[in-house]
């Protein structure tokens, strides 16, 4: 890879990346990965596959920068979106990009705002998941269901304008990745994620899940009780413990050690609070690649649920929309299995003045249909504010 004095050369000028060389940018708080170009795309196929198509590739093609970059979608049997990039950039210690600002997109009066699934849809989806839950003799414990908003403006989305909006948040992981391109059209999925799947770094191996949320606040005496109340929340804590029984479950045999030292913690976000709990272990098997263990852990309760079979058809059922790379995951590996990936969650995917904006919420037995309409506005926010717009604005869409 290389280390340049200055990244402002690799990320373009104009309103969107060019669509002929995807550019991608994944900025975490101790290191930015920036990407530019298309050496070589990863061979479709499905989750079960991954990690031996990632090994094969860079068996069959040892040259060029040893990474692999890119999005796993939500659903296990579409086809991850991965590329060999013709240029790497990989800078420790959090970088300022030094992309440019100003307008994301030209709104004008034809900006037009749809949900999908509506406000009240989505309240009555959660309605009959709660009563799925409530099932005698059913091993049903969590779903988490999701909405969306479609945002479409006067012209292009500038992919650098809304990343420089988004890199605001110290707490959060900055992306944005390219996915398949649809007919002429490119298109990106660009987000600020804060929630960690998994990293391997030599043995070791890392995964930060959250769940369960609040909206913080302004004022500081108000946000410290929502922060309490969310830290003493029964609902929230059970919510959570589903997520970490999972991953813990999945990496132990893996593992020779694992541990969660700190137990439940808070994570503040600039708008949510979240429960979040630290994982980390040492695997029993070098050979083991960050791209196995992703397989292995998506998707987790944290946007599924749990079980995660059953939660799933359940989803399908009651959503009424494919996620798409929503829900997914969004990083990096490379050929020694060393690798980082991040729940791809509050995101977008752009497509010239299209948006579509994606949040959830984790339904366990004490979730009310409001309650969780209101946590899906509250997620939506980090990405309405990128575009210049708030809740308030897309009222009870």
């Amino acid at each position: 890879m290389v280390h340049p004095s200055t990244l402002n050369d690799i990320l373009p000028e104009d309103r969107a990346f060019p669509a002929n060389r995807p550019s991608y940018v994944l900025r975490s708080g101790d290191e930015t990965l920036l990407a530019y170009g298309v050496a070589r795309e990863l061979p479709g196929g499905t989750i079960s596959d991954l990690a031996s198509r990632v090994r094969r590739h860079f068996e069959e093609h040892p040259t060029g920068p040893d990474i692999l970059v890119g999005a796993i979608p939500y659903a296990r049997e579409a086809s991850a979106y991965l590329i060999r990039p013709e240029k790497a950039l990989r800078v420790m210690g959090r970088h300022e990009l030094g992309v440019p600002g100003g307008y994301v997109a030209s709104q004008g009066f034809g900006m037009q705002v749809t949900a999908e699934p509506p406000a009240e849809v989505f309240s009555m989806a959660v309605g009959r998941g709660l009563e799925r839950l409530c099932e005698d003799g059913g091993s049903l414990r969590k779903i988490v269901l999701s909405r969306s908003v479609r945002l479409t403006v006067g012209s292009d989305i500038s992919i650098p304008a809304l990343i420089a909006r988004l890199v605001v948040d110290d707490a959060v992981v900055t992306f944005a990745t390219p996915l398949p391109p649809r007919e002429a059209s490119s298109r990106f999925l660009v987000g600020a994620t804060p929630e960690l799947l998994v990293e391997r770094r030599g043995p070791r191996v890392f995964s930060h899940p959250l769940a369960g949320s609040a909206r913080r606040s302004p004022d500081g005496a108000r946000d410290r009780e929502a922060a309490e109340a969310l830290l003493c929340s029964g609902k929230d804590r059970r919510e959570h413990a589903l997520v970490v029984e999972q991953i813990m479950d999945v990496l132990s045999p893996l593992c020779t050690d694992l541990a969660a030292p700190d137990g439940v913690t808070l994570k503040a976000t600039r708008s949510m609070w979240h429960l979040g709990t630290r994982i980390k272990g040492t695997l029993k098997d070098i050979g083991t690649s960050s791209i196995e263990l992703a397989a292995l852990l998506h998707p987790t309760p944290a946007v599924c649920g749990m079980p995660r079979s059953e939660a799933d058809a359940a989803i399908r059922d009651l959503e009424g929309y494919d996620r798409g790379f929503y829900a997914g995951a969004v990083g990096w590996c490379d050929s020694s299995g060393d690798g980082r990936w991040y729940v791809s969650i509050r995101c977008a995917e752009i497509e010239g003045r299209h948006a579509r904006l994606y949040a959830g919420a984790g339904i366990v037995p004490g979730s009310t249909p409001e309650g969780e309409l209101a946590e899906t506005v509250h997620k939506f926010s980090a990405m309405l504010e990128a575009f210049g717009l708030s809740s308030a604005q897309i009222g009870e869409a």
